[in-house]
């Protein structure tokens, strides 16, 4: 699966995508995974909106998940 990181989460992530084997991995240990090693990714991950194959998602299995977006909170006006 390809996961794409926006923002924040890219600064994080010290990438703007990666590739991740999704296979048997729900939203929850996606993100347990991830941070496992990176506190700061860690906390902006579990602030960020989700959206798997355009769909937006809170939790739940990944399989046959081809592309995971990463949408930090976004300041603007």
């Amino acid at each position: 699966m390809l996961i794409r990181f926006f923002a924040g989460a890219a600064e994080a992530a010290g990438t703007e995508e990666m590739e991740f084997d999704a296979a048997g991995h729900t939203l929850e240990t996606l993100q347990t995974a991830l941070g496992a090693d990176n506190e700061r990714l860690a906390k902006v991950m579990a602030a960020s909106s989700w959206l798997a194959d355009g769909q937006r998602t809170s939790s739940g299995p990944l399989d046959g998940v081809a592309q995971l977006d990463v949408l930090p909170p976004f300041a603007g006006g």
